[in-house]
């Protein structure tokens, strides 16, 4: 069986979670910011990070990952949705989530992909929830229902500024815990996400030899 991977650009949202948004909430007015996010807050998850295999290889003495369980929707023609997939957008744990460094969203494999799309039309996305197993332990539980912008209002508020073409993906964004981090992996884990509807996402986190 093929796996699969983006055909077009992916693009992940920040702050899309109300614990979060409300853990940034008593910094939002500071310097450079001055206010909270008015628009959705993007970025670009780049070609370099698609990894449909079952592994995530750690490198360049990075030590730990931060698990990001996400949907991504999938846009067929004219931008809109035409199926979602489920995904694990990995990134390096750092302090900002205004302007994630590249080097810490962007490094070689840190999009977790493989498992098939499903089609829009099956899913009731608004009530839907994925789990996060950490080497066979639940650790986090995502709720769509938590969502800041739910999937209808992003879709409309990313088209205020741009143009999806078919074949991008829209991530809807992470999730932390109550601590205001995301959970973590290392060297040997083994992490899955799961959500009905879906096939599990099973990736298993590698270290460099010594």
């Amino acid at each position: 069986m093929k796996h699969w991977q983006p055909a077009g650009t992916v693009y992940g949202c920040l702050l899309n979670f109300q614990r979060e948004w409300d853990l940034w909430a008593p910094r939002m007015a500071q310097d450079p910011h001055k206010g909270p996010p008015r628009a959705p807050v993007l970025y670009v998850k780049s070609a370099n990070t698609f990894n449909p295999s079952g592994t995530l290889m750690l490198q360049d003495g990075v030590k730990e990952v931060d698990i990001g369980a996400t949907l991504g929707l999938v846009m067929g023609d004219h931008g809109t949705p035409n199926s979602v997939v489920l995904l694990n957008d990995w990134s390096v744990p750092h302090d900002s989530y205004y302007r994630p460094p590249v080097k810490f969203r962007c490094r070689d494999g840190y999009l977790g992909c493989g498992s098939p799309p499903v089609p829009w039309t099956q899913l009731n996305l608004a009530s839907l929830s994925i789990t996060v197993q950490l080497n066979g332990q639940r650790v986090q539980t995502v709720r769509l229902s938590e969502l800041v912008r739910p999937v209808e209002r992003l879709l409309a508020d990313v088209g205020e500024f741009m143009s999806l073409q078919a074949g991008d993906v829209l991530m809807l964004g992470t999730d932390v815990l109550a601590n205001g981090q995301r959970p973590r992996a290392r060297a040997g884990d083994t992490v899955c996400l799961s959500a009905p509807g879906f096939a599990p996402s099973v990736q298993t986190v590698q270290g460099e030899a010594t």
